[in-house]
């Protein structure tokens, strides 16, 4: 007489929390790479501003080139937090994604280079760039800048140096914050400065949430570590937020001055997309301060990430409407 067969048991929670999971990357990616594209228009809609040519597209590449320093500079961060604890399972560490945000960052300043090449217009042929060119004007220079940085950081990820992308990172915020700031603009390097601060502390916060919540995920065995390394992060999150805070309003009343700023912020494409990032941002400070109530409360710090979760996923949204932000005309600075 045979023996009954074995029931294999197939855990629903391994197939359908991951599928879902799938899914809402999927839908989140979706809607970062729609935002510049599909954005342009409705902030352009009755300001009877006119876009430059390729604009969907170039703030698109922009927004990538965020999230390509977001993820580096992120790790970086949480790595460095993580050292800090003591007994922390640092053996235990998610894979790195340097790598792959390197190659990503370097096809969107390829991209971005391509554009400067032509004149600011976006080639439809290999023969309209003009690679020399790009070493005769500012633009072109920090753009091959920003290629050629992209690819040493990569190189270092793969080489397992990661502590030597710095470098090369910091290369590419000091040359992004150049770029937004023209020399003709009054006073570029305060402009300057305040974007660089600006973008490394947007790029610290979200590069690090998201860092840190895999960190948790791997650390489920030590939820000491993970808490302390929850709380650490938090309070560096909280002096990132309001560095961010300040820069960005300081940059704002520069190109838009307080008697105007109001009105500019629904008759310009810049200024909607300005209120609609600072609207993106107060709803992440809303869930970052009810992740950190919810952490407190909570044994286990995994169980009470779902707050940071969906900060991670509004983070996202904000660096797609700040490469539209970037790829839009700068308002008129009325007197």
């Amino acid at each position: 007489m045979g023996a009954a067969p074995v029931p294999i048991a197939v855990a629903p929670s391994l197939r359908g929390p991951s599928a879902r999971r799938a899914v809402a990357v999927l839908a989140l990616v979706t809607a970062a790479a729609l935002i510049p594209s599909l954005g342009t228009s409705a902030a352009l809609n009755g300001t009877g501003e006119a876009a430059a040519p390729g604009v969907g597209g170039i703030g698109l590449m922009r927004a990538v080139l965020f999230a390509a320093l977001c993820i580096p500079a992120g790790e970086l961060f949480v790595a460095r937090l993580a050292r800090r604890i003591p007994g922390a399972p640092l053996a235990d560490l998610p894979r790195s994604r340097a790598a792959c945000a390197a190659g990503a960052g370097f096809v969107a300043a390829l991209g971005l280079a391509s554009v400067v090449a032509t004149g600011n217009l976006v080639p439809h042929r290999l023969a309209e760039i003009d690679l020399g060119g790009l070493y005769r004007s500012r633009d072109g220079a920090l753009a091959l800048l920003e290629a050629n940085a992209f690819l040493v950081a990569g190189l270092c990820a793969l080489a397992r140096r990661p502590s030597r992308q710095v470098w090369p990172l910091a290369a590419v915020f000091v040359a992004e914050a150049l770029r937004a700031h023209p020399a003709t603009e009054h006073a570029p390097l305060i402009g300057s400065g305040l974007t660089l601060v600006h973008l490394v502390c947007a790029c610290l916060w979200a590069g690090g949430l998201l860092h840190a919540l895999r960190t948790l995920r791997h650390w489920h065995t030590s939820p000491e570590a993970g808490s302390a390394l929850l709380g650490l992060y938090a309070r560096g999150a909280a002096v990132l937020l309001a560095l961010i805070t300040a820069t960005g309003l300081w940059s704002s009343l520069r190109r838009m001055p307080p008697h105007t700023i109001l009105d500019q912020l629904t008759t310009t494409a810049y200024g909607r997309a300005l209120l609609a990032k600072l609207l993106l941002v107060a709803v992440v400070a809303v869930l970052a301060v009810a992740a950190r109530m919810r952490l407190r409360r909570a044994a286990d710090p995994l169980g009470a990430c779902a707050p940071a979760r969906a900060e991670v996923v509004v983070l996202g949204l904000v660096v797609a409407v700040s490469g539209l932000l970037t790829a839009l005309p700068t308002p008129i600075r009325w007197s």
